[in-house]
């Protein structure tokens, strides 16, 4: 099914900070934020195993399972199976190590067989308190593998979970799957098999105004070659775009503080949010089809729902383009 007639609006909610992402977020401050999020009309969720070791799914669905199951759009992903048994050592999740310091203390297993799809479905369904998914993406498929490594595991991935998801959306258990990932190429290589056939992807930090050039060399041109759309996370890459001090989920360097600069500078010269044009700038793109900034606070929920809706001046993506601040080849709003 294609996402735009899934998704039931262009901004859903992503809730990665839920599972104490950076810091530990009370658990009264989390439930407002989701409540704050239904209040004003988000209908579409998304989550995953990962995020806190379970504490994201558990903590989305202490509120979702209140409401009836057919007025929201719910996704997940698999590929990071959440054990009952704590976690000893230091886990080893590449540039994503420390986001989850303060989730559960959970033993975290990298997998993307058959099995291990069908029991990380099974977990997130309990830890949700729902009866069905509607989207199941393929978490960060070759995240932290490189090299022979990373080509086994997305073999691995090919000849498992694709194959389950594949099979549980002919059955109609679940509506649509694809890659849930912060890197372009398993993307790439999964649009370039003949089959399982996804639905559409979730790229995370790769479609913004700091980072889009290298979506847009081949990723973007295959997906909407082949009718395959696109949910952008991370919009506000990390939180810099949106008064945060993270890039790529590290403190930022001093080169993106200074474009960041640029960039605001020049929001403030046109009267609108940096806010307003990550979010409409990542959905101009003809093959993006919703954008799910994640939040901590319900006030920061109302802040999302204001950029969509603020009007930008063409005089802003015109100067955007003309500071050298966009790549030429990016869609613009106003097609400038």
């Amino acid at each position: 099914m294609a996402l735009k007639h899934l998704l039931p609006g262009r901004l859903g909610f992503g809730t990665a900070p839920l599972g104490n992402m950076f810091r530990a977020i009370p658990d009264e401050e989390a439930r407002a934020t989701v409540e704050a999020a239904w209040d004003q009309g988000v209908r579409y969720y998304d989550t995953a195993p990962f995020y806190g070791a379970g504490l994201a799914e558990e903590r989305l669905g202490q509120v979702l399972s209140a409401r009836p199951r057919d007025t929201y759009v719910l996704s997940t992903k698999v590929g990071r199976v959440i054990l009952d048994e704590p976690e000893t050592d230091a886990p080893d999740f590449g540039e994503k190590g420390g986001l989850f310091e303060h989730g559960n203390p959970h033993k975290i297993l990298h997998e993307w067989t058959a099995e291990a799809t069908e029991r990380s479905i099974e977990g997130s369904l309990k830890r949700l308190g729902v009866d069905r998914l509607d989207i199941v993406w393929v978490h960060d498929i070759a995240q932290d593998f490189h090299g022979d490594a990373w080509i086994q595991k997305f073999e691995e991935a090919r000849t498992g979970a694709f194959r389950v998801l594949s099979r549980l959306r002919d059955e109609g258990v679940i509506k649509a799957w694809g890659l849930g990932v912060n890197k372009t190429e398993p993307i790439e290589l999964t649009l370039a098999l003949d089959e399982p056939r996804p639905d559409g992807f979730l790229l995370a930090g790769r479609y913004t105004l700091l980072d889009h050039e290298h979506a847009l060399q081949r990723l973007l041109p295959m997906a909407e070659e082949q009718g395959v759309e696109m949910v952008v996370g991370g919009p506000y890459s990390s939180g810099i775009l949106a008064g945060g001090s993270h890039f790529e989920y590290q403190q930022a360097p001093p080169e993106i503080i200074e474009k960041v600069s640029r960039l605001k500078a020049l929001a403030d010269k046109h009267g609108i949010s940096i806010k307003a044009a990550a979010l409409q700038f990542a959905l101009a793109h003809p093959v993006s089809a919703a954008v799910i900034p994640g939040a901590t606070r319900p006030s920061r929920i109302a802040e999302d729902l204001s950029a969509l809706d603020e009007t930008v001046p063409a005089a802003f993506w015109h100067d955007l383009r003309a500071a050298d601040l966009v790549s030429p080849a990016a869609p613009l709003p106003d097609a400038a």
